[in-house]
C-alpha cells in the first residue's frame, strides 16, 4: 500500500466534509436555534486535522486497486464518524453509536433513524443531517475526487465506489475521471435544485424543499418530518416526489446522453424499459389493492398513495406519505418485492438492481432451452443489443447470491442477538443492506431504529456501508490476501 497517497485522501475527505458544513452553520445563523457554536466548532475540528494531512503528506504516486479498495472502505466510515461531531456536542445525539449510526445511514442514502421526534432538532443541524444525503448520494469519494490531481489513482478510487453493475452495463462518460465527476455531479445538482424549485412552488419552505430534494435525487429518504412527506399532506408535492424519486433510480448515463439528445440509445437500455415496465406494474397493482379493499375511497387517493410508496421503496429512497404497515397484506408483499429489486446500475440506489435481475433471467432462459429444446446451441446472451460476456453473467449471479446470503446471514445475528421478532429482524436487515431506510413490524415508518443495542447498530451501520459499496469492496478487505504485499 502507499501510506502516503492514502493519508493525503484522507485528509482531502476531511477537508471536504469540513467544508460542506459552510451552509449548515449559515442555516443555524438564520433560524437562531443555538446549533452555531457546534458546527462551527465541528468544522474547525475537521478541517484542523485534514489540513495537516492533506499538507504533509503530499506523495501523488497513483493509487494501486488495493489502496483504492481500502479508501473506498475505510473513508466512508471516517466523514461518518467526524461528522458526528455537532451532534455530540451540541447534545442532541450524546451517544456516539447512535450519531455514527445516524450518520452512516445519511452518508449511505439509507435513511434509518434512532431520533424519535426528528422536529425537535435544531434546524442547522437538521440542515447537516439531510446535506449528507446530497454528498453521499452521488458518491462522497468521487466528490472528493474533483478536488485531488488527475494522478492520485482516481479511476481506482471511482472503481472501488462504482456499482458492480456498472461493468455489467458498460456504463462510461469521459475518459478523465475529473472530467467524468463534474459531469456527473452537474447533472446532480441541477436536478437537486430543479426539484426544490418545483417544491417551493408547490408551498413548501426553502429550508424543508432543500433538506427533501437532497433525500428525494439522492434516493436516501430523510425528511425535517416526523411524518416524513406525508406532513405536507399534498398532492402536487407528492407528485413531485414520485417523479424525481424515479429520476434518481435511472443511471445517470442516460441522464448525460439525453443532454446529447442520443434519445434513441436511451430507449436501446434494456435496464431502463425494464425498470419502467416494473415501475408501471407494481405501481398499478398496489394502487388497484388498495382501491378494492376500500383503504382509501376513490382510485385517485390509492393511486397516489400505491405509487409514492412503490417508488420509494424501488428506488431504496425511503419516504413515506402512509403507515404502509395498516395496508392490506398484498399491498405489503409487493411493497416487499420492491425491496428485494431496486432501481438500476449507475443511479444513486442501492439494492440488487434491475440488470441483475434481466442477466439472470435470460440466463436461465438460454441455459433451460439448451439443456431441454436445443442441446446443440450456443447461448448467447445480450444486454442492449450487446453479446454479454460469461463472465459479466458470472458477476450478475454472484451479486445476487451474495446479497441473499448476506441477508440471511444478518438476519440470523439480529435474532439471536436482539430480541425482536423475526419479521423485524430480517427487514432492519433488507432496510440497511438495501439502503432503504424504513422496514416492516418493529421498523416499520411510524418506529425507529433506536430500540437496537448498541451491537446491533453497529452491525446495522456495516450493513449499511456494504450496501452502499455494492457488496464486493466492502467484503474483500476480509480476505487474508488483501492486507499481504
Amino acid at each position: 500500500m502507499n501510506p502516503a497517497s492514502i493519508a493525503n485522501v484522507f485528509g482531502a475527505l476531511l477537508l471536504v466534509t469540513g467544508g460542506s458544513m459552510l451552509l449548515p452553520i449559515i442555516t443555524a445563523l438564520y433560524f437562531g436555534d443555538g446549533d452555531v457554536n457546534a458546527l462551527a466548532i465541528s468544522a474547525l475540528i475537521i478541517m484542523g486535522i485534514g489540513f495537516p494531512l492533506k499538507r504533509i503528506f503530499r506523495n501523488n504516486d497513483s493509487l494501486s486497486i488495493r489502496d483504492g479498495l481500502f479508501i473506498a472502505c475505510f473513508g466512508w466510515a471516517i466523514i461518518s464518524a467526524f461528522s458526528t461531531l455537532p451532534f455530540i456536542i451540541h447534545g442532541d445525539i450524546p451517544s456516539f453509536t447512535d450519531a455514527f449510526f445516524e450518520m452512516m445511514s445519511g452518508y449511505t442514502t439509507t435513511g434509518a433513524t434512532i431520533l424519535p421526534d426528528i422536529e425537535a432538532v435544531p434546524h442547522g443541524l437538521l440542515f447537516w443531517r439531510s446535506q449528507t444525503h446530497l454528498l453521499g448520494g452521488m458518491g462522497f469519494l468521487t466528490l472528493t475526487l474533483i478536488f485531488l490531481p488527475h494522478g492520485v489513482g482516481g479511476a481506482r478510487i471511482f472503481k472501488a465506489e462504482s456499482s458492480p453493475g456498472q461493468v455489467i452495463t458498460g456504463d462510461r462518460f469521459m475518459a478523465r475521471n475529473k472530467d467524468t465527476m463534474i459531469c456527473l455531479w452537474g447533472i446532480y445538482v441541477v436536478l437537486n435544485v430543479l426539484q426544490t424549485s418545483l417544491l417551493c412552488f408547490g408551498g413548501m419552505s426553502l429550508f424543508d424543499a432543500l433538506c427533501h430534494a437532497f433525500g428525494t435525487v439522492s434516493t436516501s429518504g430523510y425528511s425535517t418530518r416526523n411524518a416524513s412527506i406525508g406532513a405536507f399532506d399534498s398532492s402536487f408535492i407528492d407528485w413531485i416526489t414520485i417523479i424525481f424519486m424515479a429520476a434518481g433510480g435511472v443511471t445517470f448515463v442516460l441522464f448525460y446522453q439525453a443532454v446529447r439528445g442520443k434519445w434513441q440509445s436511451i430507449w436501446k437500455n434494456t435496464e431502463f424499459r425494464v425498470y419502467l415496465g416494473i415501475l408501471f406494474i407494481l405501481c398499478l397493482w398496489t394502487s388497484l389493492i388498495l382501491y378494492k379493499d376500500g383503504t382509501y375511497p376513490n382510485y385517485a387517493d390509492a393511486l397516489r398513495y400505491g405509487t409514492f410508496q412503490i417508488v420509494s421503496i424501488l428506488t431504496t429512497t425511503g419516504f413515506t406519505t402512509a403507515n404502509y404497515i395498516t395496508w392490506p397484506e398484498a399491498s405489503q408483499l409487493l411493497l416487499v418485492i420492491a425491496c428485494m429489486i431496486g432501481a438500476c446500475a449507475g443511479s444513486t440506489t442501492s439494492g440488487i438492481k434491475v440488470v441483475h435481475y434481466v442477466l439472470i433471467f435470460k440466463y436461465m432462459y438460454v441455459t433451460i432451452r439448451k439443456i431441454f429444446l436445443q442441446p446443440m446451441s450456443v447461448p448467447c446472451i445480450r444486454l442492449n443489443g450487446t453479446p454479454v460476456n460469461a463472465s459479466v453473467v458470472d458477476l450478475a449471479i454472484c451479486y445476487f447470491i451474495i446479497n441473499i446470503f448476506l441477508v440471511l446471514f444478518g438476519g440470523m445475528v439480529l435474532i439471536l442477538s436482539e430480541d425482536i421478532s423475526v419479521t423485524t429482524a430480517f427487514s432492519a436487515i433488507v432496510a440497511t443492506l438495501m439502503n432503504i431506510g424504513p422496514g416492516f413490524d418493529g421498523v416499520g415508518p411510524a418506529e425507529n431504529f433506536a430500540f437496537f443495542s448498541s451491537f446491533a447498530k453497529w452491525f446495522l451501520s456495516w450493513n449499511m456501508l456494504v450496501g452502499r459499496l455494492e457488496m464486493f469492496s466492502a467484503l474483500v478487505i476480509f480476505y487474508p490476501a488483501f492486507w499481504k504485499e
